[in-house]
């Protein structure tokens, strides 16, 4: 199908894309990559008579890698971060997970912060943001607010950024220990079936601290608190793998659709957590 029509706007800076969006209020949505917006307003789903392209913007296309905090702009697109070699070295999981996101095609114009501000369950990196424990800043005519990431998602395509704000950076501390993202989809370029974002830290032949985190198996991306705490202390050995995932279990809602029913998202669930905790355990 063919959207209706509509008004494009490139702004060469921030404030004047925030001007527009408060200019035309609820008429105007911010377009980053456009893989989720653009089939949205195709199949007449999503409507805009402003589009305010964010491509313009160069300030939200940097990344900054230091020993204080990872700092990544909204417009970085997944091409762009796999091939950052600081940001590869600093946070692996970052990389091991965007080369699993679609087809090239797509990581080269899909952007980092598309994939967490629309709110789309079927993202792979709200979910890692929630693992990373990463703040996002949201800039708006009323200045700047950070929110976590394990508190922006509401509901699925409903988040606490309010429609005048724009997404622009996305921060958080460097990752220590063993990493790993467990995916599995149908097909290349397919959301997940069910995917798993785990990092740790040991402490000799213990878990010292977890985090978990699950992709399409709610109407919100999922950071099981509860697996993680199932996890520290322990040995990481079958129990404390399987008293995990019982743990996570409890925390998804996985709901019936072509990739599978209910059961089968569950199962898939937790074979892709058991397997992330073990080659997170290897590396850690």
């Amino acid at each position: 199908m063919i959207p209706s029509s509509f008004e494009y706007h490139r702004p060469s800076d921030l404030a004047a894309a925030i001007g527009l969006l408060a200019e035309h209020g609820d008429e105007a949505r911010v377009i980053a990559g456009g893989h989720s917006l653009i089939p949205l307003m195709k199949m007449r789903m999503a409507g805009a008579t402003h589009l305010v392209d964010l491509q313009g913007l160069g300030d939200l296309k940097r990344i900054t890698v230091s020993a204080d905090g990872i700092s990544i702009g909204a417009m970085v697109t997944q091409a762009e971060l796999i091939a950052h070699e600081g940001l590869a070295a600093a946070v692996p999981l970052l990389r091991e997970a965007a080369l699993q996101i679609a087809d090239p095609q797509v990581r080269n114009l899909g952007t980092v912060g598309g994939n967490v501000a629309n709110g789309d369950p079927g993202n792979d990196m709200p979910g890692l943001m929630q693992c990373l424990g990463a703040t996002f800043t949201l800039e708006g005519p009323d200045g700047s607010r950070d929110v976590a990431a394990r508190e922006f998602y509401h509901g699925a395509y409903v988040t606490a950024r309010a429609d005048d704000e724009i997404l622009t950076h996305i921060r958080f501390a460097p990752p220590a220990g063993g990493y790993a993202y467990e995916k599995q989809k149908r097909k290349i370029g397919d959301y997940a079936t069910a995917a798993a974002a785990v990092l740790l830290t040991r402490n000799g032949g213990t878990v010292a601290s977890a985090s978990v985190a699950m992709t399409n198996l709610s109407d919100v991306p999922v950071w099981s608190q509860a697996a993680g705490e199932a996890l520290a202390g322990s040995d990481c050995g079958d129990e404390a793998v399987r008293s995990a995932v019982t743990a996570m279990l409890a925390d998804i809602d996985p709901q019936q659709d072509n990739r599978g029913p209910v059961e089968f998202k569950r199962h898939v669930a937790g074979v892709m957590l058991a397997r992330a905790i073990s080659r997170a355990w290897s590396r850690a």
